[in-house]
């Protein structure tokens, strides 16, 4: 079972490594008005285990702060996640 936790852990870092440059790659582009990454894209990343990076990318890179859904939906992503993961490992 610990090699299992170490895995889960290891995905969970680099999903939400992934999360955290894709918000500050998207506010680049939204800056200089480049093509954007969509917010299904983002939603998906945050259900996939990368709430956390997502959500601090957002604040760190001031970004999509004002979109409710950003701003109480991804934390909820990963508040939800994080209760399962303490239930199960």
């Amino acid at each position: 079972m610990d090699g299992f936790r170490s895995i889960i852990v290891l995905y969970l870092i680099a999903v939400n490594i992934v999360g955290f440059f894709i918000s500050g790659m998207d506010k680049y582009k939204a800056v200089h008005k480049k093509w954007r990454i969509s917010e299904n894209s983002f939603m998906l990343l945050a259900a996939l285990g990368g709430g956390l990076g997502v959500y601090m990318g957002c604040l760190v890179f001031n970004h999509k702060v004002r979109s409710i859904k950003f701003m109480i939906g991804i934390p909820a992503i990963f508040i939800a996640e994080t209760a399962i993961l303490l239930l199960f490992l």
